[in-house]
C-alpha cells in the first residue's frame, strides 16, 4: 500500500476497488468478479453487478464502523476474462430464446429444437466454471482470502467444488429470498435457482442454513423436509412472527449461528434484503432483512469464532436510473471483507 495514501480523501481516478491503491500482491483479500447470468428469467442485469459494485465502492468511506482498519489489509479486485465475457454475451440471446420457448410452450411441444441450445449453455457454464475453479485455487495457494462477486447466483458453484476437492468439511450460511433448491430449473442444469441443489451433491457440505427465505416451491419444501436436518431454514415470515411476539433478533441470530458447524462459507444473494435496498435485482420479493439486521448477523458469526472459508455476493444489478443497488452492494461486500 502506498505510504502517501490518505484514507480520508476522495477516491482517486484510476484507483482500485474502494479507492485503494494496493496491488494484488499487497492485498490480503481478493475479490473475483464473475460477469455471468444466463438463466435469469425475470429482470436481467446482474451480469454488470461487479461493475455496479466497483463504482459504488468509490462512495464508501473507509473507516468501517466495526472494522476501522479493514482498508489497511488491502482489497483487490481481479479481472473477469474478456473472452469469457464475449462468450456470455454470445450465449445470452440463446438462453433468452429458450426462456421465450418455455413461456410460449414451444419447448414442451418441440423439445428437439432446443437440445443444441441447452447444450451450448451447459458447455459455456463448464468453460467458465473451469476458469473460476482454477482462479480460486490460484489465489488460495498464495494465502489470499477470496470472495466472489456475481453475476447471478449460479456463479459460486466452483467455489464449493474447490472446497470439496481439497477436503474441507463445512457449512453454508445462505441469505436469500429464494431457496435455490430447484432441480434443473427451466431445463438449465446450472440455473441460478438450482445452485444449492447442485451444492448439496457435494459430500463435504455438512449443513446448509438458509435465512430470509420467502419464495419457494413444493419441490424445494419437500427437499428440505427430506434432508434430515442437513438443510435448516429460518423463513423470513417465521422470523418476523417471532419478533412480533416478543423474540428479538439477537436470539434468532444465536440460533442461526448455533446451527452452523465450525467452518462456514457465506453466500449472500442481495435479494435477501428488503427490495427497497435492491430494487433492480433479478427477482425481488417483498419482505426481507433490513441492512443492519444482515450486518448484525454477519458480526455474530464473526464473534462466534467460527472459521469463515470464503464468501460470495450475488444478484446485484446495475440500475438504469440510479446507482442505489451498487451502493448497497458495495457496503455489503465491504462488511463481508471485514468479517473474513
Amino acid at each position: 500500500m502506498e505510504k502517501s495514501f490518505d484514507p480520508n480523501a476522495a477516491a482517486a481516478l484510476g484507483s482500485g476497488i474502494y479507492g485503494l491503491p494496493c496491488t494484488a500482491e499487497e492485498a490480503e483479500i481478493i475479490i473475483i468478479p464473475v460477469e455471468w447470468e444466463l438463466t435469469t428469467s425475470y429482470n436481467r442485469g446482474t451480469v454488470d453487478g461487479p461493475s455496479a459494485v466497483f463504482e459504488g465502492s468509490m462512495q464508501v468511506d473507509l473507516c468501517h464502523h466495526d472494522y476501522p482498519d479493514l482498508w489497511q489489509r488491502g482489497i483487490w479486485m481481479d479481472k473477469f476474462p474478456k473472452e469469457l465475457r464475449k462468450l456470455h454475451d454470445k450465449l445470452a440471446p440463446v438462453s433468452e430464446e429458450i426462456i421465450e420457448g418455455i413461456e410460449s410452450g414451444d419447448v414442451d411441444e418441440f423439445p428437439w429444437k432446443y437440445e443444441a441450445r441447452y447444450k451450448a449453455i451447459d458447455d459455456g457454464f463448464e468453460k467458465m466454471f473451469g476458469w473460476l475453479r482454477e482462479r480460486i485455487a490460484y489465489w488460495k495457494k498464495q494465502g489470499k482470502k477470496v470472495g466472489l462477486l456475481g453475476g447471478d447466483h449460479s456463479t459460486p458453484l466452483p467455489y464449493h467444488q474447490y472446497l470439496n476437492n481439497i477436503g474441507e468439511k463445512y457449512g453454508i450460511l445462505h441469505v436469500d429470498a429464494h431457496s435455490d433448491l430447484r432441480e434443473c430449473f427451466e431445463g438449465f442444469k446450472y440455473s441460478h435457482a438450482s445452485i444449492f441443489y447442485n451444492v448439496l451433491k457435494l459430500e463435504k457440505v455438512e449443513k446448509l442454513v438458509q435465512v430470509a427465505i420467502r419464495d419457494y416451491c413444493h419441490q424445494e419444501k419437500q427437499l428440505i423436509k427430506d434432508s434430515d436436518g442437513r438443510v435448516q431454514v429460518f423463513y423470513d415470515r417465521d422470523n418476523r412472527r417471532r419478533m412480533y411476539e416478543g423474540a428479538n433478533w439477537k436470539q434468532i441470530c444465536n440460533e442461526i449461528v448455533d446451527a452452523l458447524p465450525e467452518k462456514v462459507y457465506i453466500s449472500v444473494d442481495i435479494d435477501g434484503l428488503d427490495p427497497k435496498l435492491c430494487p433492480n435485482t433479478g427477482t425481488p420479493v417483498p419482505g426481507g432483512m433490513e441492512y443492519e439486521e444482515l450486518m448484525y448477523l454477519l458480526n455474530r458469526i464473526k464473534e462466534s469464532g467460527k472459521e469463515i472459508l470464503g464468501f460470495d455476493l450475488c444478484e446485484v444489478s446495475l440500475g438504469e436510473d440510479d446507482e442505489w443497488d451498487g451502493n448497497v452492494g458495495a457496503r455489503v461486500l465491504y462488511h463481508l471483507c471485514g468479517i473474513i
